[in-house]
């Protein structure tokens, strides 16, 4: 079912008492570190960071109305979720990434292409999901995100 609210801060105020510290939480690390040029809104009913329209006017190609997605975050049913569209783009970020993860958690990564899944919310590497945010900035990603086009 996808969240129907309109702010991020909605987004939060809306879920169960439970996710609301680590989803604020996950949501202040991202926003800690997230470079210059991306943009917090509300994407596909979840909190998302964006390439706004006025940095690349050419959108999402699924939906060139939207903003080009670079991250999310939601409250699913039996975790919590972070999409990161980088990490499918960029294997050597990838692969920095999983290799980095145990140091960082004593529960195995659940990862998907892009979403890493998140089921024991007293153990999300947030230290580790900051410096993640920080590594791609938005010129970096259009440029991934072009080449996984062609």
């Amino acid at each position: 079912m996808i969240n129907k609210a309109e702010t991020p801060e909605n987004y939060i105020k809306n879920l169960p008492e439970k996710r609301k510290t680590p989803i604020s939480k996950l949501r202040q690390v991202i926003l800690d570190h997230l470079p210059t040029g991306f943009q917090e809104t509300m994407s596909y009913g979840m909190i998302g960071y964006v390439v706004p329209h006025k940095t690349y006017p050419r959108g999402y190609h699924t939906n060139p109305n939207l903003p080009l997605p670079f991250i999310n975050i939601a409250s699913q049913k039996n975790h919590i979720a972070l999409y990161h569209y980088g990490i499918y783009a960029n294997e050597p970020l990838l692969n920095w990434f999983t290799a980095q993860y145990a140091k960082h958690s004593k529960y195995k990564l659940d990862m998907g292409r892009i979403c890493i899944r998140f089921k024991k919310t007293d153990d999300i590497p947030y230290a580790l999901i900051g410096e993640l945010v920080s590594k791609m900035t938005p010129e970096q990603w259009i440029e991934a995100y072009k080449n996984t086009l062609r």
